[in-house]
């Protein structure tokens, strides 16, 4: 792998060499500069910018959309967007996938696939990208993707952004660099980045190759859920988010733009770096998310609480409590309800849900075949729950206060059902005997025993 030398890029920035450097909060009205003044005061679009710039707007929101949901930036960079264009022809998809994307007809019941291997060829972040499954319609902003990443090569003046939608990218294996317009980010596995739609980026592998997890979403950005009676503390907390702080290349090469849209990947050469961003101000940015950070509340006296008690984002739709989208995680945690069964009940759901593993062991699958990596699909009003060693062993446990410790799982979970792409469909690494985990129970039924 060829890792591309630091430029002034970095240094700029952070003061620090390749350190980057951070804002904390969720949805802040930020302000951050790389150059003292490069910031205009008390107003967006001056006469003239400092420095020579240009500003420009960055619209995740309609105009008028409510101040709560409002969310935009002004960005004052070197060239605008415009000049980081070229004569764009259509670019090989690869095994991305786009919904509505209906390839596969794969019989109704649980999925779930090994850790796909990584290859040795070379393979960027973007080039990298297998579709698993697949909900709603892009063009209608409604619904996700849920995909896997292989990378073995860092992009070397190659940049990217996605039109279609925000990605929220759960990194499992080897740590990566998100070198964006507005700064830069890094993150390894246990954390989480999220780069909203139109944010141009370049990823670079801070170790030899990176696997993971993506969820491209259609609908409404990524934002905290309302906490109710919990009250103002716990679950996700806004200070532990993180956005990056002004960062710029100010470098003339022969590179490559890609854009993703419409479903379609386009590409066209340009002759510089599109991350000239000097200085910006607003609350549509990039962010990242350290999972261990989240402080999880639960039952603690009896019974089993709902795993949406577990959400660390939600994207929102037009139905109150019905989510285009929720992220919720299984980290780690004390169970302490007496007279219960403690691992997650048997159950049939109107949402579907795409879990990953980033590391440990899911306690609702002790029995093996869901490892780090690995993929379940439990899709729309489809019955699942926890395998036999699980069940067994929960019912049967003495039931001390027990702390499930060095696990994080997740999941995607939406509102509409998640269509299987051809390669997830065709997978070497696809389980051909899950779906029958569930007649592997035994019937303990008495009707002489209450």
């Amino acid at each position: 792998m060829n890792v591309q030398a630091p430029s002034a890029f970095a240094q700029i920035a952070t003061g620090s060499g390749l350190t980057p450097g951070y804002m904390s909060g969720f949805g802040n009205g930020f302000e951050t500069e790389a150059l003292p003044g490069a910031l205009p005061v008390g107003r967006n679009s001056p006469q003239r910018c400092p420095y020579g710039l240009y500003a420009e707007q960055l619209s995740g929101s309609p105009f008028t959309a409510p101040r709560t949901t409002n969310e935009r930036s002004w960005l004052y960079r070197i060239r605008p967007t415009v000049v980081h264009w070229g004569a764009f022809e259509k670019a090989e998809t690869g095994l991305w996938r786009t919904a509505p994307a209906h390839e596969a007809d794969v019989p109704i019941g649980p999925l779930r696939w090994d850790p796909i291997p990584i290859p040795a060829e070379p393979l960027s972040f973007v080039e990298g990208i297998r579709t698993m499954t697949s909900a709603g319609d892009a063009g209608s902003q409604a619904g996700m993707g849920a995909h896997l990443y292989v990378a073995t090569r860092s992009m070397v003046d190659e940049y990217f952004y996605n039109a279609d939608g925000e990605m929220l990218i759960v990194p499992q294996e080897g740590e990566i660099r998100f070198w964006t317009e507005f700064g830069i980010i890094d993150v390894e596995p246990g954390e989480i980045v999220v780069i909203p739609r139109g944010v141009k980026v370049r990823v670079e592998l801070l170790g030899g190759l990176a696997r993971g997890y993506v969820c491209e979403n259609y609908g409404g950005a990524f934002s905290l859920p309302e906490r109710g009676p919990i009250g103002a503390n716990c679950l996700a907390n806004p200070r532990d988010f993180l956005t990056p702080v002004a960062a710029y290349e100010d470098r003339d090469a022969p590179s490559r733009m890609f854009v993703k849209w419409g479903g379609a990947l386009w590409s066209a050469a340009i002759d510089h770096s599109p991350l000239d961003v000097v200085a910006w101000h607003g609350n549509y940015a990039p962010y990242k998310y350290d999972l261990r950070r989240y402080s999880p509340v639960g039952p603690v006296l009896f019974d089993h609480a709902d795993p949406s008690i577990f959400t660390v984002l939600t994207s929102p739709s037009e139905t109150p409590g019905t989510a285009n989208i929720d992220f919720v995680i299984f980290s780690d945690r004390w169970l302490v309800a007496e007279t219960t069964f403690r691992p997650p009940w048997y159950h049939m759901n109107v949402m579907s849900e795409f879990m990953g593993l980033v590391y440990g062991v899911y306690d609702a699958k002790t029995g093996g075949g869901f490892a780090p990596g690995g993929v379940s699909l439990h899709n729309t009003m489809l019955p699942h729950g926890p395998d036999r060693d699980a069940f067994e062993k929960a019912s049967n446990a003495e039931l001390a206060p027990h702390k499930l410790t060095g696990t994080l799982a997740f999941m995607f979970e939406t509102r509409f059902p998640q269509k299987v792409s051809a390669y997830a469909a065709a997978s070497p690494a696809l389980q051909s005997d899950y779906g029958s985990y569930g007649q592997k129970l035994t019937k303990h039924f008495d009707p002489t025993r209450p």
